[in-house]
This record gives structure tokens, C-alpha cells and sequence, in this order.
């Protein structure tokens, strides 16, 4: 794996390569989705998503920025995140932090840039599963089996 790519594993060994996003790492969870086209930072936020790994749906994730009027609790409480494209510019009046900034400040472990519609299609059809993001150069076979 080069820099900046990450690989999402699913306990039944499906594996999605994507772009590195938030903190480099690794993390590993239940794999779960929300379709909401907005709130992503409350979702982040909510203690009902602890330990999970977040997808959106939405393709476009991250456009508003972060503040902190929009947190749900104190800190990030998933341990990964799943987008489409995440956005690479801020553009909202209430923005005090980029959402990138903030994903890797907070030390969650994210994978940007894969088919999510995949994914969710996968899990609706397979069930519920774990995963691991890796973005540290863990192999394909390693993320599977800590999966």
C-alpha cells in the first residue's frame, strides 16, 4: 500500500481501497451507514454510534466545516468513517474548523474515495459486520483476519 491509500476490510473478506482520511492508522469496528444529507458532525458526535465505523451515503461530506455549536457530546465517539468524497474546502459562516483538520485532531481513521453505495449494498445483502480501515500499510490479509 502507498501513502495516502487505505483499505476497508470486512469480516467476510471483502476489501474496498480507497484514500487515507482523517488520522493514519488503523481502527476496527461494527460497519454501519446513515443516509442523512446533513448532520454529519451530530452523527459523528452521538453516543448511540460509539465504536462504530460511520459510512455516509451522502457522497459529499465535510462542505460546512465544523463548529461547536453541532456537537453532540464532547469528542468523536465512532472509530471510523467511511465517505464518498469528502469536501476539501469549507464553506459556511460557522465553520471554525476545516473537516479534515478536525476528523485527524480528534485521531479517527477514515477512508475516503470508495463506492459507499457498494458497501451499503453489501451489508444490506450479507448483514451486519465488522471492519478494519487501515491507512498504516496493513496487509490485506492482516486487516481481514483482525476483522
Amino acid at each position: 500500500m502507498s501513502e495516502g491509500q487505505a483499505i476497508l476490510a470486512l469480516e467476510d473478506g471483502r476489501i474496498f481501497h480507497g484514500v487515507a482520511l482523517g488520522k493514519q492508522g488503523n481502527t476496527v469496528g461494527e460497519v454501519c451507514f446513515n443516509t442523512s444529507l446533513t448532520g454529519y458532525q451530530e452523527i459523528l458526535t452521538d453516543p448511540s454510534y460509539t465504536d462504530q465505523i460511520m459510512t455516509f451515503t451522502y457522497p459529499h461530506i465535510g462542505n460546512v466545516g465544523i463548529n461547536a455549536d453541532d456537537m453532540e457530546s464532547e469528542k468523536v465517539t465512532v472509530r471510523g468513517l467511511i465517505v464518498r468524497a469528502p469536501a476539501r474546502q469549507t464553506s459556511n459562516y460557522r465553520s471554525q474548523e476545516p473537516f479534515h483538520a478536525w476528523l485527524e485532531s480528534q485521531g479517527i481513521v477514515g477512508i475516503a474515495d470508495i463506492d459507499t453505495r457498494a458497501l451499503v449494498r453489501h451489508l444490506r445483502d450479507h448483514g451486519a459486520q465488522k471492519g478494519v480501515i487501515a491507512s498504516d500499510g496493513m496487509s490485506e490479509a492482516d486487516a481481514i483476519a483482525m476483522a
